[in-house]
């Protein structure tokens, strides 16, 4: 999961995609954004700028929530429940799926026993291209259209760097840990998840490889929790 990620600039993002127009582009930040803060996606159509932090149809507020109107936390939706999840189905049937162009995100790591912050960007400077779903949902006392995201997840047990991030479960084996981290779309494949069937973009899910990452040399090494410590540029206080 993530909770804090630093957003693409427009100028970025429309260099790599080409848009000639963007529509709906409010301000945001683009040093850092954390759940209900606004920040850039993009749809098929072009880029948009809305809530992280997917509002369902059936919230009363724009803060999400659920029964007897209490709150949820959509900002992250997991890959395997996408389809059956109260807050996510029915975006995912429509086929709402959209790309988060961020810089780099956040992730704590607990391999010291404490919650670190890293922060992850990648080894070859672009931006990260995270798969998200997005909903339109209307205001019921304005009647205003509010955009709105989230950032799909999903488990990473196996990973030799992203299964050290989060707290660990010791309750349950390392392979059964149930880490979760973002899924990355490759720019090639980047249309087959905006406009391609449910099928299509399910098999576009799989964990980045290691050498994708800054800093990524550790690899397999069986000392990678010391080494990557050293490598992985630490998060900057000041953002969390």
């Amino acid at each position: 999961m993530c909770n804090r990620y630093r957003p693409a600039s427009v100028t970025h993002i429309r260099d790599v995609f080409g848009f000639t127009l963007v529509e709906d582009c409010a301000p945001y930040a683009t040093d850092g954004i954390g759940p209900y803060q606004q920040g850039p996606f993009v749809q098929s159509r072009g880029l948009v700028v809305g809530q992280w932090g997917l509002i369902p149809w059936f919230s009363k507020t724009r803060r999400p929530t659920g029964k007897a109107e209490r709150p949820i936390s959509t900002n992250n939706c997991r890959i395997e429940t996408v389809a059956t999840a109260p807050s996510f189905k029915a975006p995912w049937a429509r086929g709402q799926r959209c790309l988060i162009p961020a810089m780099d995100y956040d992730e704590p790591y607990w391999g010291t026993g404490k919650n670190i912050w890293w922060r992850f960007a990648r080894s070859d400077g672009k931006a990260w291209m995270l798969a998200g779903l997005w909903s339109a949902w209307t205001d019921p006392g304005s009647g205003e259209i509010v955009q709105s995201y989230t950032m799909l997840t999903q488990n990473c047990d196996a990973h030799p760097l992203l299964k050290l991030m989060h707290k660990p479960d010791p309750s349950l084996p390392m392979d059964q840990q149930d880490k979760r981290a973002v899924i990355p779309i490759d720019s090639a494949e980047q249309d087959k998840w905006l406009n391609g069937t449910g099928a299509d973009a399910m098999e576009l899910v799989r964990v980045p490889d290691l050498d994708l990452f800054l800093h990524g040399a550790a690899q397999a090494d069986k000392h990678v929790d010391l080494q990557v410590g050293h490598s992985i540029h630490a998060a900057d206080q000041r953002l969390l």
